[in-house]
């Protein structure tokens, strides 16, 4: 293809400012913010599948900052400081994609989550239900008043079975994950940003005050580039602290006279279900097999797959007929720091990743972090 190209073509398809190479939720708001800071920026996007790879258009559609059991594993590692910061750049990112796209485009609605304890879990329920006050008023300043909450009368109105405990999160919302990248891809278009699919990027090769990226359609050109890649960024910048982790997914048929509304976390969030038009989609159970699912490969595993299936069963819809229409994968992104990477690689690359499993919370606020270490490099 690189041989056959015109005149025409190499002149006004492949120089540009800066390219951003993925286009996931990231990769778009970075294209966004450098549009929308510096206007006569001329910007592309590359994105190697013919829809955004990795998670960004399969992930659950929860628009959370963190179940309880959850925050409670990550104040381990960041203190109460470095966990109230994070669950600040959380609800930022979600505020942010709302004043962007708005609500409607993107489906946002607070039905609040839910956190299940089954009978056998008696220690992990005690400790989080101590924790419930220190977390609403470590969240209050953050985001308001009285977030959780023990909420156990409801268990009844869903009908679980075998569930001892719920603990409520009143500002916890789901979104519709295809309207909202459909919304960021419109919205990137109508201002200007060049978005090219089915073009994997194969090096990058960065120079004195340029770089140069090659693909297979041709060797495009730019000042500077930012990969946001996520899970596959180990392929264009080896050595960073990226391990994909893959999370499988299930969506059932419509269900008559469906009870479940809100967004659900299991098992310290390993396991997360919400209502979606009338369904039920189930996700997770990646830590019955880490080491299976620490892979770039999209599919599903048998083991993984009957878990979530006998969940449905016994404990989400144990009453209820139901039918399983569809399974997909999505490839998340995890290291040892909750934090995402966002940093100056190597001259003029630059790259945002690892969400740790909150992209649709942190992917906003990320990618204009790393818009504005551009902007200021430029």
């Amino acid at each position: 293809m690189a041989n056959a190209l015109s005149y025409w073509e190499k002149a006004s398809f492949f120089n540009y400012d800066v390219i951003i190479i993925g286009s996931g939720i990231v990769g778009l708001n970075a294209a966004i913010h450098l549009k929308n800071s510096s206007p006569s920026l001329k910007i592309a996007v590359l994105e190697s599948g013919f829809l955004p790879s990795g998670a960004s258009t399969k992930n659950a559609g929860f628009a959370c900052f963190g179940s309880l059991s959850e925050l409670i594993e990550q104040e381990k590692i960041c203190g109460e400081s470095g966990l109230a910061m994070l669950i600040e750049k959380r609800w930022k990112g979600l505020l942010k994609l709302r004043s962007l796209l708005d609500d409607k485009s993107i489906d946002y609605q607070v039905l609040g989550g839910y956190e299940l304890f089954k009978k056998s879990a008696v220690d992990l329920t005690e400790q989080c239900v101590s924790k419930i006050e220190h977390f609403n008023q470590l969240i209050a300043p953050i985001i308001g008043l009285n977030a959780f909450d023990l909420k156990n009368e409801r268990i009844r109105n869903f009908g679980f079975k075998g569930v001892e405990s719920l603990i409520y999160n009143q500002y916890e919302a789901q979104i519709d994950t295809g309207k909202m990248m459909f919304a960021l891809l419109q919205y990137a278009q109508q201002v200007g940003i060049t978005i090219f699919n089915n073009c994997k990027v194969e090096e990058i090769i960065s120079e004195n005050s340029a770089v140069l990226i090659k693909t297979k359609e041709g060797n495009f050109e730019c000042k500077k580039t930012i990969v946001t890649t996520n899970a596959f960024i180990n392929t264009l910048i080896p050595d960073l602290d990226v391990t994909p982790g893959r999370g499988q997914v299930l969506i059932t048929k419509p269900i008559k006279n469906l009870k479940l509304k809100g967004t659900f976390h299991y098992d310290k969030g390993y396991y997360y279900f919400r209502n979606i038009n009338g369904r039920v989609l189930l996700g997770g159970g990646r830590n019955l097999d880490f080491k299976t699912e620490e892979t770039t490969e999209f599919g599903q595993t048998e083991k993984i797959q009957f878990a979530l299936e006998n969940l449905l069963h016994e404990v989400i819809l144990p009453e209820t007929d139901f039918e399983i229409e569809q399974h997909w994968s999505g490839i998340m992104a995890f290291g040892k720091q909750l934090e995402p990477i966002i940093t100056e690689a190597r001259p003029n690359v630059f790259c945002a990743v690892r969400c740790n499993g909150m992209g649709v919370a942190m992917g906003s606020q990320t990618g204009a972090d790393v818009a504005e270490l551009v902007l200021n490099s430029l």
